[in-house]
């Protein structure tokens, strides 16, 4: 059959243990759940720096944080001078092709992609209008994207307001499956469908809505944990902004949209079955991040507790038997093995710039280092298959679970004796991989961290960045990011 073509599907923020195959009962994943009984379900995935941006770095380049640049979320940072995924597959005689949401800087750089379908969530103070508006501008939807009113960073929600065919996932869906028609047969390909969804803004499709809005939704995760210090404070101060009833309503929208891609993914297999490409095509699906979801009191990402930082990842696809039942499923991964690991299953050569490691190579990580933030909200992590520390410098705070029998995080164990021996060790590991200002939370080699300290709300007039009525683009946008 030649080399095996490959469909990464991609989501923004869409938690691990939000699956059925992962035990949640509430939220349906049907097509999910199939590729995970009939693939490999990585139970031990994380994003190293669990926010978009930096996260999407490590996923198209193979490199950490610390080497791509970002570990806080700096929009306006282009990509770093290596070869990256696609540009990889390019080079290898591949057909490649994205289509939906990149997030990098500037919007149009294609990095390694052949062509880039684009929707962009509306980010006009970049200077692009992406396809999606365009397309929307076309049906007689002109800057009607947001109308719905619900922001990208808030958990109120509403059915999406045009009708269902222009909803976003609908949209993607439906160009990736053209660009599946439209393949040039003389190549195999790599396609990256890239949702943006289940993130927020939670503006479920009425047809999706509808399958929860009756539903009970229970299971938001607790614990013994939570003390009145700054990170717990600030870290959860978002989450407080939602009544029992808004909560409730805003986890039935976020299983809604994660209902509403599980079935479009449903469409993208038919089409390459109907094409004769499923026997050679590897399915991948992976999210950047997850989402809190008022778990432990908290909500979005940016935290490296399970349902922020630990990532669906599934291989599936009659390419992938080799590789079942080799116990794989249990090996820890990070977004910068994504890249050499797609390319290992392609028979490409990794460039020597990539950090990460092949998945199904002969060796496998012992440990992780994830690091998210910088000044009184910087978070540091070290995981391995056993346990996970997590490390707040503001008021010199750790944790410790135990994910064997932990794996939500509902007892932390970093003050008992008998796991002081681990604790120890563990945090030797995280002094190690400290460089930059991270340096100065050590002495003699310990972690010292710094004072906790109150804290004191910001005052935020702009209801969390939200977007508007987008016609006509706002003066002064179109020219941002010309020159960059």
């Amino acid at each position: 059959m030649g080399k095996p073509n490959v469909m990464v599907i991609c989501v923004d923020e869409w938690a691990a243990n939000k699956m059925g195959c992962s035990g949640d009962t509430n939220v349906m994943t049907p097509t999910l759940d199939y590729l995970a009984k009939n693939g490999i379900r990585l139970a031990n995935a994380y994003s190293e720096c669990p926010v978009c941006i930096p996260a999407r770095r490590s996923l198209m380049t193979g490199l950490t944080p610390r080497s791509h640049g970002d570990r806080v979320y700096s929009d306006r940072m282009p990509m770093p001078s290596v070869p990256t995924l696609a540009a990889c597959f390019h080079e290898a005689g591949y057909q490649t092709m994205a289509v939906g949401k990149l997030h990098v800087y500037p919007q149009r750089n294609r990095i390694g992609f052949d062509d880039v379908i684009l929707t962009e969530e509306g980010r006009y103070d970049f200077g692009v209008v992406d396809d999606y508006q365009i397309w929307l501008g076309e049906q007689g939807y002109v800057g009607q994207e947001f109308m719905h009113a619900m922001g990208n960073n808030v958990y109120y929600t509403r059915p999406w307001h045009l009708p269902e065919n222009t909803h976003p996932t609908n949209w993607v869906t439906w160009q990736m499956a053209k660009q599946i028609k439209r393949r040039d047969p003389t190549r195999p390909f790599f396609f990256f469908c890239s949702y943006q969804f289940p993130h927020p803004p939670l503006v479920p499709a009425l047809t999706y809505w509808d399958m929860y809005k009756d539903r009970q939704i229970g299971g938001v995760l607790t614990d013994d944990w939570h003390k009145d210090r700054f990170v717990d404070n600030a870290l959860a101060d978002a989450a407080h902004l939602y009544s029992d009833w808004e909560k409730d309503r805003a986890r039935k929208a976020y299983y809604a949209q994660c209902t509403h891609i599980d079935y479009s993914v449903r469409t993208l297999i038919g089409t390459l079955r109907e094409s004769g490409l499923l026997d050679n095509t590897i399915l991948v699906f992976v999210a950047d991040h997850g989402d809190m979801l008022f778990d432990h009191g908290f909500v979005a990402k940016r935290l490296f507790y399970e349902s922020s930082a630990n990532i669906p990842v599934l291989f599936s696809g009659k390419p992938m038997e080799k590789y079942m039942g080799k116990g794989y499923e249990q090996r820890l991964f990070c977004l910068a093995d994504f890249m050499p690991t797609l390319l290992d299953l392609a028979g490409i050569p990794i460039p020597e710039t990539v950090e990460g490691r092949s998945l199904f190579g002969e060796s496998e990580a012992k440990l992780l280092f994830g690091e998210i933030s910088e000044g009184d909200k910087a978070t540091r992590m070290i995981r391995t298959k056993d346990y996970k520390l997590i490390y707040y410098p503001c008021g010199n705070i750790v944790q410790l679970f135990d994910m064997r029998v932990d794996r939500q995080e509902a007892h932390d164990l970093a003050d008992k004796p008998e796991y002081r021996e681990t604790r120890d060790a563990l945090e030797a590991e995280l002094v190690k991989r400290m460089y930059g200002c991270d340096t100065a939370w050590i002495k003699d080699g310990k972690l010292v961290g710094y004072p906790d300290k109150p804290y004191i709300p910001k005052r935020d007039f702009a209801l969390y960045n939200q977007r508007g009525y987008h016609w006509p683009t706002p003066a002064g946008y179109s020219n941002v990011g010309a020159n960059a």
